[in-house]
């Protein structure tokens, strides 16, 4: 059986918002067992077997929107016919009912947004690339209602003791927003990252409702997650958002 994280927030229960742990596929190590990824070097039959498993499985309105993730600014918005091609993106938005959102990660962060009452939805990918270039932001931007009444909830990613980064990394977040000093603790010649922190204050900057999540860590927690900075080769996790 798959199993899943729900998101746990205050939006209308027609939303369902989840990422899948690594436990019932068919992939082998170093994928096993559900990898969602076709560019990681895994067996692609055993990759379509594990997403036509996830359909089934979840009880999938329509096989998700999947994007080629460049850990960019990139942003789709998915209508009535879904998407017909793979876009390089890492985020999306709807406001169509049973159109079902997806990201993939093994580390990097996956940013649930919805309005309370489940018309709008987005879903990111944040890496710190994109959030130094904007991503959250962009998502944000898409939303008719006003941030009071989007909901934010962090789904599974690296947590702030084990994701060790340079300088460059500290520098990129800090010049868009000085205040991000906070997410980051000295280690050596190195910073220690909080992605869950850096999050949360580009989304209270937007002055979102609520934000919710963040208590996992992919790298810390192997027997539920992929994690490509302990790893190395490994599958991927998928987060999917939509409303039914």
């Amino acid at each position: 059986m798959i199993n899943t994280f729900k998101a746990d927030w205050p939006v209308i229960n027609d939303v369902q918002a989840l990422t899948t742990s690594r436990h019932g596929g068919v992939s082998v190590a170093p994928y096993g067992e559900l990898n969602l990824a076709t560019h990681v070097g895994d067996l692609p039959a055993a990759v379509q077997q594990n997403r036509r498993r996830l359909v089934k499985q979840l009880q999938l309105p329509d096989e998700p929107n999947w994007l080629s993730q460049t850990h960019s600014t990139g942003l789709v918005r998915i209508g009535e016919d879904g998407l017909a091609d793979l876009p390089d993106a890492d985020a999306a938005y709807t406001q169509v009912t049973n159109q079902v959102l997806v990201i993939m990660s093994a580390d990097c962060l996956p940013v649930f947004l919805a309005t309370r009452d489940g018309r709008e939805l987005a879903l990111v990918h944040a890496g710190w690339r994109g959030m130094a270039s904007g991503i959250i932001k962009r998502a944000l931007r898409q939303f008719e209602a006003p941030g009071e009444q989007i909901c934010a909830w962090l789904g599974p990613a690296i947590g702030a003791d084990a994701f060790e980064v340079g300088e460059d990394v500290r520098s990129a977040m800090l010049l868009q927003d000085p205040a991000h000093e906070e997410a980051f603790k000295p280690f050596g010649m190195h910073w220690k990252a909080d992605l869950y922190k850096l999050a949360r204050q580009q989304l209270g900057s937007a002055s979102v409702g609520f934000i919710g999540g963040g208590q996992y860590c992919t790298y810390n927690q192997p027997e539920d997650f992929y994690s490509h900075r302990r790893d190395g080769t490994t599958g991927r996790m998928a987060s999917l958002l939509w409303r039914s």
